[in-house]
């Protein structure tokens, strides 16, 4: 999985581009609000806004002498510069952004009375006054009106060369002059820098950040855990209905992220799920078929013998010897497919469930096929059958169980020895193959229908009765084929048949895995 569609990497550049907004709209907010202020810069130095402040009441008196102060201040400057009061020259105080200490107030009047005391013409011509800046319309600035705060003497008026003394240390007065007359005094108290800008923008700075913050939170949310929380929604329901029992259950694995890394987790997983109950539904299907036959089959030759036990043991019952033999025999022939049925089905149980590990050694294929031959030929010579062994080369040999391999040929020789007609021939060859080597066993007798080729080799599956030599006794168990092609599983191999006008051949093949030729 690239990292760029990690669910994790996508929260983080998500948070990133949501403060890489922030940042340009809290700037473009401060310009805006600053470009409000007017032609004031709210935290200019104190002396400068007094004597700006001163300036612009002075103009608007002799504009209009009976001008509104307050009004006027308020609604020009309430909202742009920096706390203030204005002293008129009448006592009256207007104050603009307060409250302030009374100190600094009873200072600044004491200072506003020796400014009243001052003849007008030194009010027009005056510098200083514990001011920095030109005290007149039109005046500049210049190197000598420049007081420092540390300045301190008589109160201010003509001093020996006919200049005006400035003021001391204290509150700092911007007279306002309307017309030539004192009107009053700006007194901009001194304060920390930014100290106006975060009493007056900081709480909507601070709102449009918290706005920001919770839109950007919220589009991020909607952006990057909106689907994110959709597909961990759909695994949810997925699992819920996994677990109410819909094995078919599987959520959507589109995708790169971790939420698809869970849900093909999830879908893997029930998967194994549906497989193993899968499993167990034909596991049990095929246990239940295996006691129904087993049932069947046993119940048979049970039936024989206890119905010919019964007519033996009848009071009053009088057999000749020849009846009474037959009887016996036949108790005798049925007791001994019992016997065969109960030994195949704990044979058959042995190598389904393991049996033991295999005792896997070269074996020369012509000895099991001499082994095999030698079982079977008296019971050949009875039925009139030869046998006809192949072995191509006759070095050949096999790796495998020795025993499990010689009990597969010899099931497989006595199948084909039991539909084998008089007069007949049986083929056992063996030759190497792409992979492995392969048996086969080849009989003559009648052809198995196509439809029951698939079917031979499963438990007590009969093909065709009427296909059989001789007697019902000779019938089998019905669990040969079946043992046969589990002893060709366990050696990883396979089992199979053909049947055609020609005959029947059942052909076994060990993998090379297991197989090998040595000459």
């Amino acid at each position: 999985m690239k990292w760029h569609h990690s669910l994790y990497w996508r929260i983080a550049i998500g948070f990133v581009a949501c403060l890489a907004v922030l940042l340009p709209v809290q700037a473009v907010l401060f310009v805006w609000v600053l470009g409000r202020s007017g032609r004031t810069v709210p935290n200019q130095p104190p002396d400068r806004l007094a004597q700006t402040i001163a300036l612009d009441v002075g103009s608007a008196l002799e504009r209009d002498p009976a001008l509104d102060v307050s009004q006027y201040l308020h609604a020009e400057y309430a909202s742009d510069v920096q706390p203030f009061f204005v002293l008129l020259a009448g006592g009256a105080m207007i104050d603009v952004g307060g409250p302030f200490p009374q100190t600094t107030i009873d200072e600044s009047r004491t200072r506003l009375e020796m400014l009243q005391r001052l003849p007008p013409d030194r009010l027009a011509r005056g510098r200083g006054f514990g001011l920095r800046g030109p005290s007149r319309p039109g005046d500049g600035p210049g190197p000598g009106d420049r007081r420092s705060d540390r300045d301190s003497g008589p109160p201010p008026g003509p001093d020996s060369s006919g200049r005006v003394r400035g003021f001391g240390p204290g509150p700092r007065l911007a007279p306002i002059l309307a017309n030539g007359r004192l009107a009053g005094a700006v007194v901009v108290p001194p304060q920390p820098p930014f100290a106006f800008l975060l009493q007056r923008y900081a709480p909507v700075l601070g709102s449009v950040a918290v706005v920001t913050l919770v839109v950007g939170a919220a589009m991020a949310t909607l952006v990057i855990f909106g689907p994110a929380r959709a597909r961990l929604r759909q695994v949810e329901s997925a699992a819920r209905r996994l677990g109410a029992g819909d094995l078919e259950a599987r959520a959507p694995a589109h995708g790169n992220d971790e939420v698809t890394a869970v849900a093909a987790a999830f879908n893997a997983m029930a998967t194994d799920l549906a497989a193993r109950a899968e499993a167990l539904r034909q596991s049990d299907r095929l246990r239940r078929q295996l006691l129904a036959d087993v049932s069947h089959e046993l119940n048979t030759p049970m039936t024989a013998i206890r119905g010919y036990l019964e007519t033996l043991a009848m009071p009053g019952m009088t057999l000749d010897d020849e009846t009474r033999h037959r009887y016996l025999g036949i108790v005798t022939d049925e007791t001994g497919r019992l016997e065969r049925i109960i030994a195949d089905l704990l044979d058959l149980a042995r190598v389904d469930d393991g049996g033991g590990a295999l005792r896997l050694e070269p074996v020369p294929v012509a000895v099991l096929y001499d082994r095999v031959v030698a079982r079977h030929e008296r019971a050949a010579d009875e039925a009139r059958v030869a046998f006809d062994v192949d072995v191509d080369p006759e070095s050949l040999h096999v790796r495998g169980d020795r025993d499990r391999l010689e009990q597969a040929l010899q099931n497989l020789t006595a199948n084909a020895l039991r539909y084998a007609p008089a007069g007949s021939a049986i083929v056992l060859a063996a030759a190497a193959v792409a992979g492995g080597v392969r048996f086969s066993v080849t009989n003559s007798g009648p052809p198995i229908p196509p439809e029951h080729l698939p079917h031979l080799f499963e438990r007590f599956y009969r093909a065709d009765g009427s296909r059989v030599r001789g007697t019902a006794g000779d019938h089998g168990s019905g669990l040969g084929l079946s043992i046969v092609k589990a002893i060709a599983e366990r050696h990883g191999g396979t089992v199979s048949a053909r049947s055609d006008g020609a005959g029947t051949t059942f052909a076994l093949d060990i993998p090379a895995s297991t197989a090998s030729d040595q000459g």
